[in-house]
């Protein structure tokens, strides 16, 4: 499991003229809810949240934000972001508890390259690039491993051929195909015109016969 920090601020005041006021002040608008607590207001600074975005998977790491000195250990459920500028516009953080498993979506990590790859010239389809999970927080892990350097022109993964974590429930469906080895477009076309190349059959002339 990996965790970050991050500090933020306690706000009673909301609707949209505060947000607005808050994001030229340089802050994020966010709310904290989960483990039957009231959603609590929350404002998080811009750039403080955006370098710990990019430093982290935000949907599998724990983030210890600290409430004016109480922690609170959370998930980050959603971040909404501007239609048409980069801007972040609202953050909402879920409070995750020791001892209670939780859902979330972890990102897929592929290991390796495809023998249909790298022998048979072959293109690799990867199809899924998360998994649901579900886990308690101490298990939640950074990423799931997937290796696929065995996979042949035409082979493909399924959800129920990946080993999980321990403690690890994988709560999509087992049939789902996670990634495939496809043959590429060109020796497909080889391949098919070899097969349609039509016999050539000369016309037999009269002088040929005889």
């Amino acid at each position: 499991m990996t965790s970050a920090t991050l500090s933020a601020n306690l706000r009673t005041d909301t609707g949209k003229g505060v947000a607005r006021k808050l994001r030229q002040n340089g802050e994020i608008p966010a709310v904290i809810y989960g483990h039957g607590r009231e959603p609590q207001s929350l404002s998080v600074n811009a750039r403080e949240f955006e370098r710990l975005i990019k430093s982290v998977a935000a949907g599998s790491t724990v983030i210890e934000l600290d409430l004016a000195g109480t922690p609170a250990r959370s998930l980050i459920r959603e971040i909404q972001r501007h239609p048409f500028k980069k801007q972040i516009m609202h953050v909402d953080f879920q409070e995750v508890v020791a001892g209670e498993t939780i859902m979330l979506k972890c990102p897929i990590v592929y290991h390796g390259t495809p023998i249909g790859v790298r022998v048979d010239a072959g293109i690799l389809d990867q199809i899924m690039h998360e998994l649901t999970i579900e886990a308690l927080p101490a298990n939640i892990p950074d990423h799931i491993n997937v290796d696929i350097s065995e996979l042949h022109v035409g082979k493909s993964l399924h959800v129920s051929d990946l080993v999980l974590p321990a403690g690890v429930k994988v709560m999509d469906d087992p049939a789902n195909t996670v990634c495939i080895v496809q043959a590429s477009k060109a020796g497909a076309t080889e391949t098919t015109d070899a097969v349609a190349e039509p016999e050539v059959i000369r016309k037999v002339k009269a002088d040929d016969a005889k």
